[in-house]
């Protein structure tokens, strides 16, 4: 343990960097994570990894590998889903916020763009006064 002792905050803020900093480490009880080196309870996609692996290679109940790596069964079960239909990829939390365009919608565009056709000289301030008055978006 004296090599994570040497370079654990800078493993740490690489974790939170990735957005893979498990925020409950403490909730890590699995022997594997408390006797080895290698296993860091702080990397959320390696403790996810290692739940999923202990219920399928290892025939671990749900339960069990669930409360041993800190989660519950339903964590559990999203956590096998992803990991077969993404890979390890799938593991990494999302960035937080809106995933697309939530004011810009295929109406609006539609709309922008038969204004633009009718009238190419309309400039971005023109355009957006014309969205705010038929749609109620700013």
């Amino acid at each position: 343990m004296a090599r994570r002792a040497r370079d654990g905050k800078a493993q740490e803020l690489e974790l939170e960097r990735s957005r893979t900093l498990n925020p409950r480490p403490e909730a890590v009880v699995d022997e594997g994570f408390r006797s080895s080196e290698f296993f860091d309870a702080r990397d959320l996609v390696q403790v996810k990894y290692e739940m999923v692996r202990r219920v399928e290679a290892d025939g671990s109940p749900v339960s069990a590998a669930a409360a041993a790596f800190g989660f519950s069964r339903q964590s559990y079960y999203t956590a096998a889903r992803v990991l077969a239909d993404e890979g390890l990829a799938g593991l990494v939390p999302a960035r937080p916020g809106p995933r697309g365009a939530h004011k810009l919608t295929d109406e609006v565009l539609d709309h922008l763009e038969g204004l633009r056709d009718a009238n190419p000289g309309l400039g971005a301030g023109e355009l957006v006064a014309a969205v705010a008055e038929r749609f109620g978006v700013a």
